[in-house]
């Protein structure tokens, strides 16, 4: 007989493609280096400033020596069978080719798209086009991450794991967005005017995406049946100046952020209220859950769950998961409690 120890061959990844290398997706990529059942094979972007740039280039860290491409076919047919870790938009309906794409190559597909948290909610008909997809090609997807995907719904119905039966859930979040990429206080209306606020959120611009979708996974994760789910978005006036080093700067009664509310009904009754604050300055933040339960839960984490590098450790953690899972559109709450 050879050398046993010798004639092992090293295991190799799960071929691995992502697409979108945005700030979120660049975190993906840096937590990927990490997760050794995941072997990177394609980078795919379609901003011309990425394409054709090596990873560890636009990484600034080491990392694979793929060069970004906007050949989808291409970088698909390299992760052929495996997975794609997904995160290009917040919208189903911008992103909805795309992830049936990555299904039409045999993939199964990890998101950061809030609406695909749980699509049956404003987009039935697709939810169940994108079902019908993966279960043809034997092929799971999921969406996920902080925002919705953990805090406010998931980490909701693990607490409700140990309660008896519920009537209620309250959550709150709060984020500083001076401790986040400007992006996010652009996207939730710091600096605008009160006119331009109210235009932005009208045509879909401003605001958080995904609040909703958590109201009605928090719902269904302590077994609250649901028949309505609302929303409520209102700006956040500045208390006193403030700016981010980037130059963004809102004066004193400026609109630094903003205020949101969804809300699960059943039968008229309010069963899930979940209230979302992201603003330059906003104060004492964290995240905090209340079951009014038996018996009751408050939880409170001081300063909140760190938004992008979370995500990104949620999508990278939940992949091997997903490429193992039965097939079909899955949620959150589909997922094991551990990693």
């Amino acid at each position: 007989m050879g050398d046993a120890i010798n004639d092992i061959k090293p295991s190799v990844g799960i071929p691995t493609c992502i697409m979108g290398l945005g700030a979120i997706g660049r975190d993906i990529a840096r937590a990927v280096q990490q997760k050794p059942e995941l072997d990177l094979v394609a980078v795919l972007d379609m901003d011309t400033s990425l394409v054709g740039r090596s990873l560890p280039e636009i990484l600034d860290a080491p990392a694979p020596d793929l060069r970004v491409t906007s050949d989808l076919t291409a970088a698909f047919h390299l992760a052929s069978g495996g997975l794609l870790l997904h995160a290009t938009g917040s919208r189903l309906t911008d992103v909805v080719s795309q992830i049936e794409a990555a299904l039409g190559a045999g993939m199964a597909v990890v998101s950061t798209c809030e609406e695909l948290a749980y699509p049956w909610l404003r987009h039935p008909q697709l939810a169940e086009k994108i079902d019908r997809a993966a279960n043809r090609k034997k092929a799971a997807v999921l969406g996920v991450g902080v925002n919705p995907g953990f805090v406010l719904d998931r980490l909701v119905a693990t607490l409700g794991g140990v309660v008896g039966k519920v009537d209620r859930v309250i959550a709150e979040r709060v984020v500083d967005s001076r401790t986040r990429r400007q992006a996010l206080a652009r996207k939730t209306g710091a600096g605008l005017s009160q006119e331009a606020f109210d235009e932005a959120v009208e045509r879909g611009e401003v605001g958080h995406v995904g609040l909703m979708e958590s109201a009605a996974l928090a719902a269904l994760g302590v077994g609250l049946e649901l028949d309505e789910v609302d929303e409520d978005i209102d700006p956040v006036l500045a208390l006193e100046d403030v700016g981010v080093a980037s130059g963004l700067a809102v004066k004193k009664g400026g609109i630094s952020g903003v205020h949101q509310v969804a809300r699960a009904f059943r039968d008229g009754r309010e069963v899930v209220r979940l209230s979302l604050t992201i603003a330059l300055g906003a104060p004492a933040p964290h995240d905090a859950i209340v079951i009014d339960g038996d018996p009751p839960i408050l939880c409170r984490i001081e300063g909140g769950v760190a938004g992008d590098r979370a995500t990104a450790w949620s999508v990278v953690h939940a992949a091997p998961l997903v490429r193992d899972a039965a097939p079909g559109l899955m949620t959150v709450l589909d997922l094991p409690a551990g990693r």
